[in-house]
């Protein structure tokens, strides 16, 4: 329906179902309309016709739909030649540019690269003939929309433009009045099918609780007949977990999250196209576009957001006239917001039945095997797993590696998190009572003032009692001292103790310190001046406290 229209060069808006083939029904008149050698060769075109700047441009939201049409306009466009580029984030500038300089007929890419690349003159939409739009309402809800409007202020006026997406909203609409001249609306549906998903898609809905989830997903994969599977979760750590959480389970499985470099999101998709691995846990940024053969199953993991992204999400399997199977477990906090998307759908399951990871309609429904347990056995593990597939080095911008955010750069941090390399086990090396092991620090000699430690390396407690008994006072024995009023001062002295070879020098004029201070004591009994000194410091010492009051 879309190819006699965009062909003839009028503007199009394409709305379809997911799994249509919407990417070639924008794709084909783009390789058509942009002039290459092989026009030149054949007589359709001039030397002069030919440049090397970008002649047709696709805008689209995520990096993984834009890998995925980029490939697709390469397979399209290969007996032409035509040159595709995809530009987007996370990769280094250094060979998109490059790619540039040496001469582009069609650019994919993310608004944000696309913009950047612009302002710093290494991309020029001078020549742009056609403008697609793939998947606008996703931009809309990601805030690119500002974005995307300074992107078509560049392009010239007299272009074709193009827009393509499963939904419309009404904020896309109005963009369309305002850029695209007379457009003709497209909506392409099947005769007998009045629903807004796609019919050869059977689904499921169960009420789960959250902790009996990751047991009910491990049944489920082990479904009879049960290819390639997507799991679909609302945030990124959630996803992280299921995906450990089903490796240890046995299961080949990988993840795709904002929170992850690049390179490893397209580790992980390459694995999953390849079949390394058979499970893909990831968030909705690979809910659009992605099309992966021998997608049976999807399960959402968490209740979707509303109707468009349950439509997406379900809408990778079941593609080109292909059967699948979406399951969907929602938790009960999440029954109201179902209820939203259920409506707005006009699907029956407006209740759905609790279900457990040991119900018995659970094995029917899904045809598993009675008795099958949550972890996958040894003799079926036949995939090689996510690290089979190598991890491309992508020059990644902003330190992001593997692990993302605080992933590879942030190995380099102590495991604490804590700034000045003190994790919990400094601390609490630092506030126990052996002293061996930590630095030396400066506020050590301050507390060691004195008379605290003698040349031998006795311990603080029997410099004390050695000073009491040079002023003819008893010694107060160690629970005496810590069940008094000044119970803090023992473990203050305990964080001050050193091995005698660490403190051998410091030792000696403090001994003769504490020789000094004990006839002074004696001397000076019932007067205030030697007990301020003392009463100054925080570590109050018995000796000289108790001495004076028993003498006066």
């Amino acid at each position: 329906m879309t190819l006699p229209v965009a062909l003839t060069g009028h503007d199009v808006i394409g709305q379809a179902k997911t799994g249509t083939g919407k990417t070639l029904g924008f794709g084909l008149p783009l390789i058509d309309r942009v002039v290459v050698g092989a026009d030149v060769e054949a007589g359709r075109a001039t030397d002069a016709d030919l440049c090397d700047a970008p002649q047709a441009l696709v805008v689209v939201p995520t990096r993984e739909l834009c890998t995925q049409v980029t490939n697709d306009l390469q397979t399209a466009g290969k007996v032409r030649n035509v040159r595709v580029l995809a530009v987007y984030g996370g990769r280094a500038y250094e060979p998109q540019v490059e790619a540039l300089k040496k001469g582009v007929d069609i650019v994919v890419g993310t608004p944000g690269r696309l913009l950047d690349l612009a302002g710093q003159r290494k991309l020029d939409l001078s020549k742009v003939r056609a403008l697609v739009l793939d998947e606008a309402d996703e931009m809309l809800d990601l805030g690119f929309l500002p974005d995307v409007e300074k992107i078509i202020t560049m392009l010239p006026a007299g272009r074709q433009t193009m827009l393509f997406s499963a939904t419309m909203p009404g904020q896309v609409i109005s963009l369309a009045r305002r850029y695209m001249r007379q457009p003709t609306h497209i909506r392409a549906t099947a005769p007998d099918d009045e629903g807004a998903t796609v019919a050869s898609v059977t689904q499921h809905i169960f009420r789960a609780h959250s902790l009996d989830k990751v047991e009910m997903v491990s049944r489920i994969l082990q479904a009879d007949g049960r290819g390639l599977a997507m799991i679909f979760c609302r945030t990124k750590r959630t996803a992280a977990d299921v995906a450990d959480q089903l490796t240890r389970r046995g299961f080949a499985a990988g993840a795709v999250h904002g929170d992850l470099g690049q390179g490893a999101r397209e580790q992980a998709l390459r694995a999953f196209r390849n079949g390394k691995v058979d499970v893909l846990v990831c968030t909705d940024v690979a809910a659009r576009g992605i099309d992966v053969e021998g997608v049976t199953h999807v399960v959402n993991y968490q209740c979707p957001e509303d109707e468009k992204t349950y439509l997406h999400r379900i809408g990778r399997t079941g593609r080109a006239g292909a059967s699948g199977t979406a399951v969907t477990l929602v938790d009960w906090d999440d029954i109201p917001r179902w209820q939203l998307i259920n409506k707005a759908l006009d699907l029956p399951f407006n209740d759905p039945e609790e279900t457990y990871s040991t119900s018995a309609h659970l094995y029917e429904l899904l045809g598993i095997a009675p008795g099958t347990a949550g972890v996958l056995p040894r003799s079926e593990r036949t995939r090689a797993g996510l690290d089979a597939e190598q991890i491309e080095d992508l020059g990644e911008t902003g330190g992001r590696g593997r692990g993302g955010r605080g992933g590879e750069r942030g190995g380099d941090r102590p495991r604490g998190g804590r700034p000045g390399g003190r994790g919990p086990a400094a601390d609490e090396a630092a506030g126990s009572g052996d002293g061996a092991e930590q630095p030396r620090r400066t506020r050590q000699r301050r507390r060691t003032r004195g008379g605290s430690a003698a040349a031998d390396g006795a311990a603080p407690e029997q410099v004390a009692d050695d000073a009491k008994a040079a002023a003819g006072a008893p010694a107060v024995t160690a629970p005496a001292a810590e069940s008094g009023e000044g119970g803090d001062a023992p473990r203050r002295r305990r964080r001050n103790r050193r091995p005698a070879a660490a403190r051998t020098d410091a030792a000696a004029p403090a001994a003769e310190s504490v020789g000094a201070a004990a006839p002074t004591a004696a001397d000076a009994s019932g007067e205030a001046g030697t007990g301020a000194p003392r009463r100054r410091r925080r570590t109050r010492r018995p000796a000289a406290d108790g001495a004076a009051p028993s003498e006066g």
